[in-house]
């Protein structure tokens, strides 16, 4: 009964969930992101003629199309692009890129690993104790995963051909020891602007947390629904100035794009290139932020 209050409640998901098995193809991109975008953001999306960071999230899906940026998001073959642009240093370990789960040999892992869908974003399952870890149920979420098209449901048109892979990292933690913050660098035409920080988001027992900062390190008001800032301005990453010159490096030729970097005892590890930060359907606590950031972004 709690899931079918949730469906209703929420009625993008009538649209979504048909649309990631593929029903409702036969409606054209720009039609089916206005309709998604009413049925979620509860306001027309003036998609001809966009204003704000959200209604430039869906124009940027339908014209910004580089042929390119489908390399950049797959999470195995931006290893690749990663290596030629900056180094392979930045990378974080991998233990193998596999076409199915029963490939997988996991006698040959470590303790503790990171397994994720090489042509979506969300399907990450973390094992932290091989002995106590629950390897069916991540099973059943990853296979699951596997049988999505990610394009499908939001039209992010980058992610419509990137083959379906399981890629297994090494499990990373910083100084906290049980966190790893991600920085998300946030570029506009080749320029990083802000700074969005996310902490603790996959640790029990400690509040997620999303925090935005300008490139000077100054905290900001801007805040999304359904995550609260952090109360006081975390320190300063002692290697902010590097990840700003590694985004501006990557993102030098696009209109924008958000480049996640972490911070592990004095290196620096890429995470990955999102061109469309929460799809565009993150709604700002304020509507002033939603232009504010809009305003950033120049279109040509």
């Amino acid at each position: 009964m709690s899931k079918l209050k949730e469906f209703i409640n929420n009625p993008e998901y009538f649209i979504t969930s048909p649309a990631a098995k593929g029903y409702l193809d036969w409606i054209p991109d720009k039609a089916y992101l206005r309709l998604l975008y009413h049925a979620k953001m509860k306001e027309i999306c003036n998609i001809d003629h966009p204003v704000t960071y959200n209604e430039k999230m869906q124009w940027l899906k339908l014209h910004d199309r580089k042929p390119e940026y489908g390399r950049m998001v797959d999470k195995y073959e931006v290893r690749g692009f990663i290596t030629e642009k900056l180094g392979e240093e930045y990378l974080i370990p991998c233990f193998g890129v596999f076409e199915k789960w029963e490939d997988i040999d996991f006698d040959s892992l470590p303790g503790e690993f990171v397994i994720k869908c090489t042509h979506d974003s969300g399907s990450v399952e973390i094992c932290l104790d091989k002995n106590t870890w629950d390897k069916e149920s991540a099973r059943k979420r990853i296979e699951l995963a596997m049988k999505r098209n990610y394009y499908k449901a939001y039209r992010e048109w980058p992610y419509k051909d990137v083959k379906p892979r399981i890629i297994i990292e090494k499990y990373m933690v910083d100084e906290s020891g049980d966190d790893l913050k991600d920085y998300k660098i946030m570029c506009f035409n080749g320029i990083a602007k802000l700074v969005e920080v996310h902490e603790n988001r996959f640790t029990k027992g400690k509040e997620h947390t999303q925090t935005f900062y300008t490139r000077e390190w100054e905290k900001l008001d801007i805040t999304q629904e359904g995550c609260e800032p952090v109360s006081v301005a975390s320190k300063r990453p002692k290697y902010l100035d590097r990840m700003l010159e590694l985004s501006e490096m990557i993102s030098k030729d696009m209109i924008h794009a958000r480049i996640d970097w972490y911070l592990i005892k004095d290196r620096i590890y890429f995470g990955e290139i999102t061109f469309y930060d929460g799809s565009g359907f993150e709604r700002f606590t304020k509507k002033e932020y939603d232009k504010m950031l809009g305003d950033l972004i120049d279109l040509g």
